[in-house]
């Protein structure tokens, strides 16, 4: 009965191709969906920030950007557009839907500041 079944040498390779295939797309799409959500929770900075960063010496942790993320997605949460936020001693001005840091100051340079164009502010 069974002498008479014949195995294709190639349908055997063909299976083991879309075997391999299939579980390389698996692995590749969990690394891109997991890429896309570290960059849809990343926070970015302006140019303007980064200036003000190094002139005011403002340095941040990594543990201050993940709560400046945190700050982002609260802010996002309740329908706020330009976020001012408030961490420690230091305060950032915010394009929510952008997640970029648009300028930054510290405590010691806030005399007679004035912060326009922000609907809401986060202190963290």
């Amino acid at each position: 009965m069974y002498n008479n079944i014949k195995i294709q040498p190639n349908s055997i390779k063909q299976i083991k191709t879309n075997t391999i295939q299939k579980k390389r797309s698996n692995g590749d799409f969990s690394n891109i969906l997991n890429d896309q959500i570290k960059r849809t929770n990343e926070v970015k900075f302006s140019k303007h920030a980064m200036n003000r960063l190094e002139q005011r010496d403002i340095s941040l942790s990594t543990d201050e950007k993940g709560r400046i993320s945190n700050a982002l997605n609260i802010a996002g949460n309740k329908g706020i557009k330009e976020a001012l936020i408030m961490m420690d001693n230091k305060i950032f001005v915010a394009s929510v839907r952008n997640r970029t840091i648009i300028t930054a100051t510290v405590e010691g340079k806030l005399k007679e500041s004035t912060f326009t164009n922000i609907d809401g502010a986060v202190i963290i």
